[in-house]
């Protein structure tokens, strides 16, 4: 698929079709399910914390998954995430040395390997490379969020999804909130009109600051800024890319994963140090201009000491969805309603549908809202270091690219140097 040739309607309208895509079944599914005690091999690439966590989650949801392969560019980040996983179950970590892969380049040669399902959980700006491999490869995915930092490489992740489409190749998201069973319950309500035509959508994550590595004397710059990559441009493409998409990703559920017309944004730098907290904003304010008088909003920041929020408000025009998360899940107005049940581990589910799914010779293709929400973000993101009303046409022709591709990175390669981007005076490119 070539984004830089469809309309908005266009791209509405092939996005939708390969949602609808995804219930099918799959001759290529069948060595799965033909013998549910058969060992299904697992390939995980990016070992760090949520790496080792989906890891954990795989070996839970399947008694005959094995993880036989794992790539990442840190040496202890590996010995610390197999250790881990060795604890929750010896029996299904299969790593041997010689499948153990090191470097940027790493991910080629674990896709090489006979590994029938891959983690792709390494930092964003990687994922464009890594997915695509996958996808040539035809191995089935889990694919954590966002998938790309900037619109060439996003474009390279859409024409991925539509051949995983193709290959009738599982692709499960990183966006857990969509496996959350009252998010689920309490979107099916919105969906089927409890609240009527939806007039209004804002979303909030408000926090503190992510988790960060102190400086040691023998890294290079490049090495400090791959171990704390949430804080640098180049590896997470801010905050609103990185981390408050989910909020984005579920107003885009509520809206049936349709795409505004334009963005407008601001954001800029309150708290955070330079030298400590690299080059992105903490904080974050963008409106969403769907058409018709309908939008949406959404403010984000990572600020130590503020208050926490993680919420979503729906106005309909018979009603109102309010999500309080994990706290609180009520419909109020015409056809009133609260959750009351219990609630799931989101980020298990994930992994158990995604291997019922294999067993049972389905596919799970998210690819379309994975792609779609990490749209948003970059769009938002760009709309709000500039100050500009960004528009689909506009973004879709943005050109800029945070960072090189993995076969470019090297050991000695200048660590990103961006500036914090000043609205009013950064460009669009």
């Amino acid at each position: 698929m070539n984004l830089e040739n469809l309309n908005r309607r266009s791209f509405l309208k092939k996005t939708n079709t390969m949602v609808l895509g995804t219930a099918l079944a799959a001759s290529s599914l069948d060595l799965y399910a033909t013998n549910a005690s058969k060992k299904i091999k697992i390939g995980l690439v990016g070992c760090g914390g949520r790496g080792t966590g989906a890891a954990s989650q795989a070996l839970r949801a399947d008694p005959n998954v094995i993880i036989t392969a794992v790539a990442d560019i840190f040496q202890d980040q590996v010995d610390l995430c197999l250790d881990s996983l060795k604890q929750i179950s010896k029996d299904q970590v299969k790593v041997n040395d010689k499948n153990i892969f090191l470097g940027f380049l790493g991910f080629q040669k674990l896709m090489d390997t006979d590994v029938d399902v891959v983690l792709l959980c390494s930092p964003p700006n990687f994922r464009p490379d890594h997915l695509e491999e996958a996808v040539k490869k035809g191995k089935h995915i889990f694919c954590e969020k966002p998938v790309a930092v900037d619109i060439p490489n996003l474009k390279r992740v859409f024409e991925s999804v539509k051949i995983a489409k193709d290959k009738n190749l599982c692709l499960v998201s990183g966006f857990c909130f969509r496996y959350a069973t009252p998010n689920r319950e309490i979107f099916q309500r919105i969906k089927q009109g409890d609240i009527g035509d939806i007039q209004s959508i804002s979303t909030f994550r408000f926090g503190g600051e992510l988790s960060h590595k102190d400086r040691q004397a023998d890294w290079s710059d490049l090495e400090y800024q791959l171990r704390n990559w949430f804080y640098f441009q180049r590896y997470s493409g801010d905050l609103i890319v990185e981390q408050a998409i989910h909020s984005v990703d579920m107003m885009s559920w509520a809206l049936g994963d349709i795409v505004p017309k334009t963005i407008i944004a601001t954001g800029g730098r309150q708290s955070r140090e330079r030298d400590k907290f690299g080059n992105v904003f903490d904080h974050m304010s963008i409106e969403f201009d769907y058409g018709n008088g309908l939008k949406g909003f959404h403010s984000c920041r990572q600020q130590n000491g503020t208050d926490s929020r993680n919420t979503v408000d729906v106005i309909g025009k018979n009603g109102r969805a309010n999500l309080n998360i994990p706290s609180n899940f009520e419909v109020y107005g015409d056809k009133p309603w609260k959750f009351t049940g219990r609630n799931n581990n989101m980020y298990q589910t994930q992994h158990d549908e995604l291997f019922q799914a294999l067993r049972n010779k389905k596919v799970i293709n998210d690819g379309p809202h994975l792609a779609n929400s990490t749209l948003l973000a970059i769009w938002s993101r760009t709309a709000a270091y500039t100050g500009k009303a960004i528009t689909y046409d506009q973004i879709m022709q943005s050109t800029e690219v945070l960072g090189p591709t993995s076969a470019e990175y090297d050991w000695k390669m200048q660590a990103d140097n961006r500036a914090i981007p000043q609205p009013g005076k950064t460009p669009f490119i």
